[in-house]
């Protein structure tokens, strides 16, 4: 719970002045591909994991109404400024919770929320392998397993998807231990600290208490397209960080005044401004769900591709005016942009596109 946080105002200023620190811990669990761990014991003191509860939940509502979309843009944006990798696993946590809460029963529901209070983290394990992944069996029983697992080792519970003979549906689970995590079978170049590991759930004991929603209810539109809207805020943050380094290692070298520099750094600042204007919008229409589905995933579609396009041109523009002090190894700039690059690698992109394109051209245009 927020218990030492007065304001969301308070608890907003609270996250932006962890921000420094968490930069500067950033490149050492990036290096060791390590758990976040200083981080999340700072935030979840300060109340980051009940943040997006409702208040009749011991929460603050961030996500909830015009403000509460405003309050969590804001808030994935700092987190994602101070470390994409804890804003990947913020974010899971935060999918995961509000999930829970809209397809779970009343117990469930209570359940999660207390989890959250009492500091559990949550992951979201949705990605099967290509042999299959996690079914139930006639023993009430699990089989099969789950890859990119961000959080691996260090989530608390977890909300995966599972096969059942009436189709795919969700539950929550007791996330494993590091000990029982396997390599996920790929060395990812970014997001390292993210942890992405393989999870087997062979031989899982189900809970009948844990099942949330119906068969298909993970997919269900308009929820599951505009929720990464999420993702596009810690990405936001993330090209701030970006933006911010560049414009000071111009200032060290001197470079600042130069006709070619200013040029690209403008277009940088374009570029952010571009992705700012569009974050803002895509927030409220995915948290306010006020309009049809069809539209809502439209549009956040359409924003989460804006976002993205800034981001990558951000980073070509950061790396041809730093040179290859933007490549070295341990350098800020490597980093950022590197786990940038991973970060946006969404699925579907194409598809995206052309889905919020269809949309438009059959449809008035945004107003």
């Amino acid at each position: 719970m927020l218990d030492s946080i007065t304001s969301t105002d308070d608890f907003i200023a609270g996250v932006a002045a962890c921000v420094p620190a968490m930069q500067a811990r950033a490149a050492g669990y990036d290096a060791a591909s390590a758990f976040p761990h200083e981080d999340f014991v700072q935030l979840r003191q300060m109340g980051l994991l009940t943040a997006t509860l409702p208040p009749e939940l011991g929460g603050a509502g961030f996500g909830l109404g015009p403000q509460g979309a405003k309050n969590l843009a804001a808030l994935l944006a700092l987190l994602g400024e101070g470390s994409l990798a804890v804003a990947r696993l913020y974010e899971a946590h935060v999918n995961a919770l509000q999930l829970a809460l809209r397809y779970g029963s009343h117990r469930l529901a209570e359940t999660v929320a207390r989890d959250a209070r009492e500091g559990r983290l949550f992951a979201l394990w949705v990605t099967d392998p290509a042999d299959g992944g996690v079914r139930l069996t006639s023993a009430r029983t699990l089989t099969g397993r789950k890859i990119f697992c961000s959080g691996a080792g260090a989530a608390d519970r977890a909300l995966i998807t599972v096969g059942t003979p009436e189709g795919t549906r969700m539950m929550i689970v007791r996330a494993p231990g590091a000990d029982v995590v396997k390599p996920a079978g790929v060395k990812l170049a970014g997001m390292r600290a993210a942890i992405t590991g393989a999870v087997d759930f062979t031989g899982y004991a189900v809970n009948l208490d844990d099942w949330l929603g119906g068969a298909g209810d993970y997919l269900r539109e308009p929820v599951f397209s505009a929720g990464a809207w999420r993702g596009s805020a810690a990405a936001y943050g993330g090209l701030v960080a970006l933006l911010k380094l560049y414009r000071d290692e111009l200032v060290s070298r001197g470079r600042n005044g130069h006709p070619h520099q200013l040029a690209r750094f403008g277009s940088a600042v374009i570029a952010a401004e571009t992705a700012r204007l569009w974050l803002h919008n895509v927030a409220l229409r995915a948290c306010l769900e006020d309009g049809p589905a069809e539209e809502i995933v439209a549009y956040v579609n359409l924003g989460r591709i804006a976002i993205e396009t800034a981001c990558l041109d951000a980073i070509r523009l950061t790396q041809r005016s730093l040179g290859l002090g933007a490549f070295m190894e341990g350098a800020a700039a490597e980093r950022i942009a590197r786990d940038l690059a991973v970060f946006l690698r969404q699925p579907a992109p194409d598809e995206t596109l052309e889905r919020g394109a269809t949309y438009y051209f059959q449809n008035e245009l945004p107003a």
